[in-house]
């Protein structure tokens, strides 16, 4: 059987064709995972949003800076919030509009930001701060993690303070000071 010159210049644009477009893929392989959520599966999305029981606090919210503290960024006391076996704790503020992932080097947050960057074309609904004070802005879904949800109270997680008020939420790093405070209106680092 003989295949005719056109014939073969059609199978050869075809498959030039399928490597080309292949190679084009706008996918990245891989899976999502959700660290520290007890198994390395993908989120499901959208965001699902269990949460555990609010834990009970002994102290009434903070709304001026009490005689005991050291200073407005590390206030004393606060209820621990305990980490789950990999290290990690989530919380979810009052609003339930802000979930936070909270490890000992770094805090990430995700909320419905009114003013955020512009990244790849989209509104960054993710901010995360290191324990040493770097920064940055992301694109992200921290998935369905078992979060616990907070008063407006001073909490202490894996090695940050966490101050929470009806205006946002506070997260210092015990050791080095830095961290971030986090509304859907503003985030400041420091």
């Amino acid at each position: 059987m003989r295949i005719s010159s056109g014939a073969r210049a059609g199978v050869a644009t075809g498959l030039l064709l399928t490597v080309l477009l292949t190679g084009c893929s706008s996918t990245v392989d891989g899976a999502a995972t959700c660290p520290g959520c007890g198994s390395d599966s993908e989120p499901a999305f959208p965001t699902a949003r269990p949460t555990t029981s609010t834990p009970a606090t002994s102290t009434p919210p903070p709304t001026t800076q009490s005689p005991t503290t050291s200073s407005p960024e590390r206030p004393a006391g606060g209820q621990t919030l305990e980490p789950n076996a990999n290290g990690y704790v989530y919380i979810e503020t009052k609003s339930g509009i802000t979930r936070c992932q909270i490890s000992a080097d770094t805090v990430g947050c995700e909320s419905d930001f009114t003013d955020s960057p512009i990244i790849d074309g989209q509104s960054a609904n993710g901010v995360e701060v290191s324990a040493s004070g770097s920064n940055r802005w992301v694109l992200g879904n921290l998935g369905a993690m078992p979060t616990t949800a907070i008063d407006y109270a001073t909490y202490q997680a894996v090695g940050w303070t966490i101050v929470a008020g009806s205006d946002g939420t506070r997260f210092t790093n015990d050791d080095t000071s830095h961290g971030m405070f986090v509304s859907t209106e503003r985030v400041d680092f420091f």
